[in-house]
C-alpha cells in the first residue's frame, strides 16, 4: 500500500548540543529529539538504562495494601491463587506472581480462565471454584479493574481480592482489598503505561523491599529480583506497550536475562522456537510469544504457564513440543481466515469506498480473528473488527484500529448493538448476538465517516531523518544500536536517502528485493522485505534502515529498506 512519508524536523541547536554532550552522531541525537528525548539527562538515561531508575513501587495507589495482605497471608499460611489472563501478559504475569510468593514462603496456585469456556476476565463461577478450593486471597493480574460485579462477590464471600492491572478502568472501581492500576485516579505513579506484568513486578519489588525491612529474609536467602526480568519482559514486549521509560529498563534488562536465562521453560521454547543468536524484541514478539499464546488461542493457555514454572527439563521439552504444534495449527487456521476475509473485502464491492471493515462468520475460529484483524487493518488501513459466530448464535469479535480512530470510543458510540465490548483505543473485544451484527456494521460505519477523512486513510511512515550518503556508514549502524531495545515507542529508526540510483537488481527468497543503489558516487547493498513488484526505474528516494551484515566472517552495511519513492524536490 502507497504511504505517505511524514520528515520530522527537529531544531538544529537542540541536536547539536546533544551530538556534543552525549558524544552521539547527528544523525543519532536529530534521531532522539525527534522522539522527544531533547536533555542530557534523559538522552542519558535512555541510552544508559539502569534497575535504579526504577519509580518506587509504593507510589501505584494500592500498594501498601497489596503488600499488607499478602504478608498477612504469609504468616497466616493461607491459601492465595492467582487469576491471570489467557495472553503472553497474563501467562507471564501469573507465572511472575507464582514463582516469586512460592519462593517467598506463600501457599500459592493460579487460575486461568478458557477463553472459550470462561470469557476474559473475573466472572463468578471460576470464582466460586477457587474459592471452594481453599483460597482466601485471590490476586488478579492484567485484569480485574472493570470487575464491580465480581468485586462484591469476592466480598460477599468472605474472600480478599487484590487487582493487578493494566487496563483503562470505568467510572466505578471494584471494591477490593486493594486495586493496583497506574490509570486509576489518585495514582501518583509517574509512568501509566506498564504492562500488567509490569505491575506484578512492582509488586514484587514492594514486597521484598517490605520484608526486607522486616528482617524476613535469612542471610543470603533474599530473593534477586533480576532473576524475574525475563518473565517481565516476556509480557511487556508481547502486550505492545511502549518501550519507554520503565518499559525500556525492563525489555533492556529482561532481554539480557532471556539469552542467558536458566529457566528450563524458557531454554526449551528458545529451542522450538529456533532462537541461537542474540534475543530481541523481534524474537519475542514473532517467535516466543506466538508459541506462548497459541494455547489460549486454540484451547487452554495452561501449559504456557506450567512452562514457565516447571524446573523439569524433560517436561518443558514436552509442552514446548505441544505449543509449537498449536502454533503451527494456529497458523494455517489463520491463513485460511485471511484467505477467507480478503476475499470478503475484495469481493464485497465496498472497498475502497468504505472507512471501516467488520466482517463475520460462523466458519472461523474465535481464538484467532484479533490476529486476522490486525493483518487486515495492515492491507487495507481501515478500523477492522471480526466476528465469530457460534452454533447457538452468540456472536464474539475482535477489533484493532488505526492511528486517528479511538477504537473503544467508537465502540461506546456502538454499544445499542452490543451485549458487552472492553479495550483500549488500537484493540478492543466485542460480544453480541448474531442478529445485531447487521446494526453493528452501519453503526460502526458511521463512526468511521464521522472521524476519518481521506488523508487518515493512507498509511504514514515516520522518517526520523533526512541524511546525506556520506552520514551512512557501519559506525552509524553499531552507534544505532544502543537506541534498542526496539519496538512500540521506540520504533526501528528510519532514514531517508534522497536522488538515488539503483544500479542491480534481482529477487530472491520469497518475493524479496536485492539491490545495489548509488547517489553521490556511494555505493550501497540494500535489501527490501516483500516489496519484490516495487519499481525501481529513474531517480528514487529510499527510506531504509542502516545494519550491519555478518557474512563469511566479514561485517559489511546494509540498508534494509522499508519503503521506495519515486524522487522528489
Amino acid at each position: 500500500m502507497h504511504k505517505k512519508w511524514i520528515i520530522k524536523t527537529v531544531a538544529d541547536t537542540k541536536v547539536n548540543y546533544l551530538s556534543t554532550l552525549l558524544g552521539v552522531s547527528r544523525i543519532t541525537a536529530r534521531i532522539l529529539v525527534g522522539r522527544g528525548i531533547d536533555t542530557v539527562e534523559v538522552g542519558s538515561q535512555f541510552l544508559a538504562p539502569a534497575l535504579s531508575a526504577m519509580h518506587d513501587p509504593f507510589q501505584l495507589k494500592g500498594m501498601h495494601a497489596a503488600v499488607e495482605r499478602v504478608l498477612m497471608a504469609r504468616i497466616s499460611g493461607e491459601s492465595v491463587c492467582i487469576y491471570g489472563d489467557y495472553d503472553v501478559d497474563g501467562i507471564s504475569g501469573t507465572a511472575l506472581l507464582v514463582s516469586f510468593l512460592r519462593q517467598v514462603g506463600l501457599t500459592c496456585n493460579y487460575f486461568i480462565p478458557n477463553r472459550f469456556d470462561d470469557g476474559y476476565g473475573l466472572n463468578e463461577d471460576a470464582l466460586q471454584k477457587i474459592i471452594d478450593s481453599g483460597a482466601s486471597l485471590i490476586i488478579s493480574v492484567d485484569c480485574g479493574i472493570t470487575a464491580v460485579k465480581e468485586a462484591k462477590f469476592c466480598q460477599k464471600a468472605g474472600v480478599n481480592l487484590i487487582i493487578l492491572d493494566h487496563h483503562t478502568p470505568m467510572e466505578s472501581i471494584p471494591e477490593a482489598t486493594a486495586v493496583v492500576d497506574p490509570l486509576q485516579l489518585g495514582c501518583t505513579y509517574p509512568f501509566k503505561m506498564l504492562a500488567g506484568v509490569g505491575v506484578a513486578f512492582n509488586l514484587l519489588v514492594a514486597l521484598r523491599s517490605r520484608m526486607r525491612q522486616d528482617g524476613l529474609f535469612g542471610v543470603g536467602n533474599e530473593p534477586d529480583l533480576r532473576d524475574w526480568l525475563d518473565l517481565v519482559a516476556l509480557g511487556t514486549i508481547a502486550d505492545v506497550v511502549p518501550l519507554v521509560g520503565q518499559n525500556r529498563i525492563y525489555a533492556f534488562y529482561g532481554l539480557q536475562k532471556l539469552q542467558n536465562s536458566l529457566r528450563p521453560g524458557i531454554v526449551a521454547l528458545k529451542k522450538v522456537s529456533v532462537i541461537k543468536e542474540t534475543v530481541s524484541c523481534g524474537h519475542v514478539g514473532f517467535r516466543l510469544a506466538p508459541r506462548l499464546n497459541a494455547a489460549g488461542r486454540m484451547e487452554s493457555a495452561v501449559p504456557g504457564v506450567e512452562l514457565l514454572l516447571s524446573e523439569r527439563a524433560d517436561e518443558c521439552t514436552m509442552i514446548a513440543d505441544e505449543l509449537d504444534a498449536a502454533n503451527s495449527e494456529r497458523q494455517t487456521i489463520e491463513r485460511g481466515i485471511l484467505e477467507q476475509a480478503v476475499a470478503m473485502v475484495d469481493g464485497g464491492g465496498t472497498y475502497p469506498a468504505c472507512k471501516s471493515i467488520v466482517l463475520a462468520s460462523r466458519n472461523w475460529h474465535q481464538g484467532v480473528i484479533g490476529i486476522v484483524a490486525s493483518r487486515l487493518v495492515e492491507r487495507y488501513h481501515r478500523p477492522t473488527i471480526l466476528i465469530a459466530i457460534d452454533e447457538q448464535g452468540n456472536a464474539k469479535g475482535s477489533g484493532r484500529s488505526i492511528p486517528g480512530f479511538h477504537l473503544l470510543e467508537a465502540l461506546t458510540v456502538c454499544s445499542d448493538h452490543l451485549e458487552r465490548f472492553g479495550g483500549h483505543r488500537y484493540a478492543a473485544g466485542v460480544g453480541l448476538k448474531e442478529g445485531g451484527i447487521d446494526g453493528l456494521i452501519i453503526a460502526f460505519e458511521a463512526a468511521a465517516l464521522h472521524i476519518l477523512g481521506d488523508s487518515e486513510l493512507v498509511p504514514l511512515l515516520d522518517v526520523d531523518a533526512d541524511v546525506r550518503s556520506a552520514e551512512v556508514n557501519l559506525a552509524l549502524a553499531n552507534e544505532l544500536q544502543r537506541m534498542e531495545p526496539f519496538g512500540a515507542g521506540n520504533p526501528e529508526p528510519v532514514l531517508m536517502m534522497r536522488g538515488v540510483t539503483v544500479l542491480e537488481r534481482r529477487i530472491v527468497g520469497d518475493g524479496h528485493l536485492k539491490l545495489r543503489v548509488s547517489t553521490d558516487g556511494q555505493v550501497f547493498n540494500a535489501i527490501a522485505f516483500r516489496q519484490a513488484e516495487c519499481p525501481t526505474d529513474g531517480l528514487l528516494d529510499i527510506a531504509f534502515f542502516p545494519e550491519s551484515n555478518l557474512w563469511n566472517n566479514s561485517t559489511t552495511l546494509q540498508l534494509r529498506i522499508k519503503s521506495i519513492r519515486n524522487a522528489e524536490a
